[in-house]
């Protein structure tokens, strides 16, 4: 998958000039090629386009999700809480004055990829299911998110870490469903489900 033509394709489209969209473009690769990031990098985007191409057909607003999707990890720190919120105030501080997309969607799509909630615009619940999709994945490819999860926090020793990561995945197992659609409840609520309480097992 070519991330740099899909991305400059998209901000073409909703109003950039080509000199904005290489440098944009040489700040996102930055952000998610950094060291710290083992999971929330280019790979995740990736995926999450992927998804989205499946589902394009169903969305309502699909250039303020893709750009959501690029945009949704911008900043990451494992030790901040704030991460969404950043990353949705530097993608709307990009974005030029006369740009065609719904700035308002964009901030809140982003922001609620903090607590994966259901939302009453469905757009952003697609796009909640296409960051939660490695949930469902074949256990292998799990453990390889989970141990990636891990070193993106190997600034916590695990008697923090452990009931930290079980926290937040008791949190998932705790809400009616974890996934926002039909479409992926059908598909991944399952799966999903087995995988979180078999890493909730090894994290006790």
């Amino acid at each position: 998958m070519n991330l740099e033509k899909i991305y400059s394709e998209l901000l073409l489209n909703i109003g950039f000039s080509a000199n904005e969209i290489q440098k944009n473009w040489k700040d996102l690769e930055k952000a998610y090629l950094a060291k710290s990031r083992h999971y929330h990098n280019l790979t995740h985007i990736s995926a999450m386009i992927e998804s989205f191409e499946t589902y394009r057909d169903k969305l309502q607003n699909p250039d303020e999700i893709l750009f959501s999707i690029f945009y949704h990890d911008f900043v990451y720190s494992a030790s901040k809480k704030d991460n969404e919120l950043k990353s949705a105030e530097y993608a709307l501080a990009i974005l030029p004055e006369n740009v065609n997309l719904n700035k308002q969607l964009v901030f809140d799509t982003i922001c609620a990829t903090q607590q994966h909630q259901h939302n009453n615009i469905e757009d952003i619940n697609w796009l909640i299911d296409f960051d939660l999709k490695i949930l469902a994945r074949d256990w292998e490819e799990y453990k390889i998110y989970f141990e990636q999860i891990r070193k993106e926090y190997r600034i916590y020793p695990n008697f923090l870490y452990k009931p930290g990561r079980a926290k937040a995945l008791k949190h998932f197992l705790e809400n009616e469903f974890i996934f926002q659609t039909d479409a992926f409840r059908n598909l991944y609520e399952e799966k999903a489900r087995i995988n979180i309480e078999k890493e909730i097992l090894l994290l006790t």
